[in-house]
């Protein structure tokens, strides 16, 4: 079985008219991505053609609902627009969701967070690559991964695909890639995804894809020497980064001495996980201590 979504998930996209929005609608249904439409204020009832198909674009998440069966969003909606965005859908009634956008205001991501908890709805992002299911679907922009049995979990969009792209060469595969976001308050935190991994019968290795800043490899520790029988491979990112200076993702950011690469390395050492000093070395780490198996 696939993690959170799979081959039959069935897709809107709001803010789907939108440059960024159309092109990877388009890349998504390339992939084979079930997407039924998608919502951009003051454009419904029209249509929108892409990779041959017309998709109805509504004007709300509640009013394409009604016209399908739909069982997620993909988020390419403006970070000033994105809260109410998000609102729209958890109040629709759906339970997954992807927040694609950066720059989302601080209180405006606690607030989203606040109301999908409220409504039992999940996430992943703001600020995240989304979710891709070899050779089944993507919700998002990673860009792809061979099929195999490793479960990814990452914070950076960009060593993602660098990262999946290395195990391919390798001859490695994934059963799931997910990209939970680099901000500091994200919707489902990476020790979340180490569960639902361990759960998976697909899922034979799990690689964490770790960055500077925050507390999330810390409790991805913590709950990987309490609950997880699933070898785990590590790499994090920002060993140079200087103290108290934002590095790329607003999450990325060291304070007070808490975040650094030597504290998430110590935590997940201390669990049992192997790290990774270099990407290069992933493919060798999952060979020697994981359960995964290498394509013939």
């Amino acid at each position: 079985m696939a993690i959170l979504v799979d081959k039959n998930t069935k897709v809107i996209v709001q803010g789907i008219t939108g440059r960024l929005g159309s092109r990877q609608t388009s890349l998504m249904l390339q992939y084979g991505t079930k997407i039924v439409g998608g919502t951009s204020p003051g454009k419904g009832g029209t249509t929108i053609t892409l990779e041959g198909q017309d998709l109805p674009v509504y004007d709300l998440v509640d009013e394409a609902m009604e016209e399908h069966e739909v069982d997620a969003s993909v988020l390419y909606v403006p970070a000033p627009f994105l809260k109410e965005a998000a609102f729209e859908a958890i109040e629709a009634g759906l339970k997954f969701f992807v927040i694609i956008t950066d720059w989302v205001p601080f209180h405006d991501a606690m607030e989203i967070k606040t109301l999908a908890m409220q409504r039992g709805a999940r996430y992943l992002g703001p600020n995240c690559p989304g979710i891709l299911i070899p050779k089944q679907t993507k919700l998002g922009m990673i860009a792809q991964a061979n099929p195999g049995d490793i479960g990814i979990v990452s914070r950076s969009g960009t060593l993602t695909d660098e990262i999946s792209l290395l195990l391919n060469e390798a001859g490695l595969g994934c059963s799931a890639v997910v990209g939970i976001g680099g901000d500091p308050i994200i919707g489902t935190r990476m020790k979340d995804i180490l569960e639902l991994y361990e759960k998976d019968n697909e899922t034979k290795t799990i690689l964490i894809i770790a960055e500077i800043g925050g507390t999330k490899e810390e409790e991805a520790a913590k709950y990987i020497q309490e609950h997880m029988t699933k070898p785990v491979i590590a790499y994090i990112v920002g060993g140079l980064a200087p103290h108290e200076k934002r590095m790329g993702h607003a999450g990325a950011i060291i304070m007070g001495g808490r975040g650094t690469v030597q504290s998430k390395q110590k935590a997940l050492k201390q669990a049992g996980v192997k790290i990774a000093k270099v990407p290069w070395e992933i493919p060798s780490l999952i060979k020697k201590y994981g359960n995964s198996r290498v394509r013939i």
